[in-house]
């Protein structure tokens, strides 16, 4: 059986942000035009995204988490984080939550990155560790984890 992926994890999230707003929408943080603000979480998360991925397409290695990389990116938007993509599936889900207002979706924003963090950063970052020794070190004692 396949393992899942990160963006098994982020549709998921994504799916119980809305599903909690309307499901259980405990107390109303945000109200329109306030609201709006989530545009720019979502707009940087998809930003952080695209650009990651293309950085990882334009050196031919792996975005696949479980998979060895090739190279080592520690340029574009991996000089501001280690992991651009898990910030920006994070901050997109921040985002809607904000855009949605209620303080339940904050819930799934807050475990998202957490579920991220041990169940795909922490190995990623050992086989980074095994497959490219002190320059990942030197990397990681120069790019913050998330931000």
């Amino acid at each position: 059986m396949k393992k899942p992926l990160p963006p098994s994890y982020f549709m998921g999230a994504l799916l119980l942000t809305v599903g909690l707003h309307f499901l259980w929408p405990w107390r109303q943080l945000f109200q329109f035009p306030l609201t709006l603000v989530g545009f720019l979480p979502i707009a940087a998360g998809v930003v952080l995204n695209l650009s990651a991925d293309r950085a990882l397409n334009r050196q031919n290695t792996t975005v696949k988490p479980f998979e060895e990389s090739r190279v080592l990116i520690t340029s574009g938007v991996y000089r501001l984080s280690r992991n651009p993509m898990y910030l920006g599936m994070a901050l997109i889900i921040l985002g809607v939550a904000v855009f949605l207002g209620s303080a339940t979706p904050f819930l799934i924003a807050i475990l998202l990155p957490l579920l991220l963090h041990w169940k795909f950063i922490n190995p990623e970052e050992a086989m980074l560790s095994r497959s490219f020794g002190k320059v990942f070190t030197e990397y990681r004692t120069h790019t913050r984890k998330w931000i």
